[in-house]
């Protein structure tokens, strides 16, 4: 993809985020899903880390390389002519410069990047040393002159036996993610509790992406409650694999 068709759709991506609230990315994983959520009439895609491996037989969390994930999101991200962000995980070991090059390489106009390291033992980046690892993120995207979307996740909610016990520390790491250029913050695993999900909305100012699941989930209530930003991570797929079992069952043998 050239230069200028990546920059228009960086500046695409930005905009949609700026127009709908909440902006709901469906989480793809080949050039089928992509295709069918483009032409169900989504503005923009995002390929999860989960699903992506689930449909090559590779484990998520890491267990693929860069270079092979880079190989599989290629063609998914010139099938279809809308911008599309890409599930990096934790960034595959790459120093941010690297992992911005990668990705405008093959046309990818943002990312997600989680604080959880599953190549190093699954151990959990410290506030600061992820808000760094995001400000490299930015540099670099300023410095190749692209507006990449960067989505900050963290998985300290994800981790906690007790959720809310670690809402200040969690609200202390999406805002360094946010002083560090994350364009929006992605507390996972807390889709259900609208306590947490309103108390992290109001302590940032940019877009807080939840998880949400396509059929047990309200658009409307995420929209009452201020998400800024939807995707499904996995629960697209897993929702299609049932839906496919129910197809399916009355006539295996």
């Amino acid at each position: 993809m050239d230069s200028r068709t990546t920059v228009e759709r960086a500046q695409r991506l930005k905009q949609l985020h700026a127009e709908h609230k909440p902006l709901v990315l469906p989480t793809v994983w080949d050039v089928w899903s992509a295709r069918t959520a483009a032409h169900a009439g989504f503005p923009a895609l995002t390929i999860g880390s989960h699903p992506l491996a689930d449909s090559r037989g590779a484990d998520d969390h890491e267990g693929q390389t860069f270079e092979e994930v880079l190989a599989a999101v290629r063609p998914i991200i010139a099938a279809v002519d809308i911008p599309v962000s890409v599930d990096l995980e934790a960034g595959y070991g790459q120093q941010p410069a690297d992992l911005i090059a990668g990705l405008i390489e093959v046309g990818g106009v943002g990312l997600n990047i989680e604080d959880t390291v599953h190549s190093d033992g699954g151990r959990v980046r410290s506030t600061k040393e992820h808000a760094r690892y995001i400000a490299g993120l930015r540099a670099a995207a300023d410095d190749a002159g692209i507006p990449i979307w960067v989505n900050g996740r963290t998985d300290l909610f994800l981790h906690a036996d007790d959720a809310t016990s670690v809402l200040d520390e969690a609200i202390e790491r999406l805002r360094a993610m946010e002083q560090a250029g994350a364009d929006s913050v992605y507390p996972v695993a807390i889709q259900d509790n609208d306590d947490l999900l309103a108390a992290v909305i109001g302590a940032v100012a940019i877009p807080v992406n939840s998880t949400a699941h396509p059929v047990k989930h309200d658009l409307e209530h995420f929209r009452r409650l201020g998400v800024g930003r939807l995707t499904y991570g996995p629960l697209l797929q897993l929702a299609m694999t049932e839906a496919m079992k129910d197809m399916l069952g009355p006539w295996a043998p």
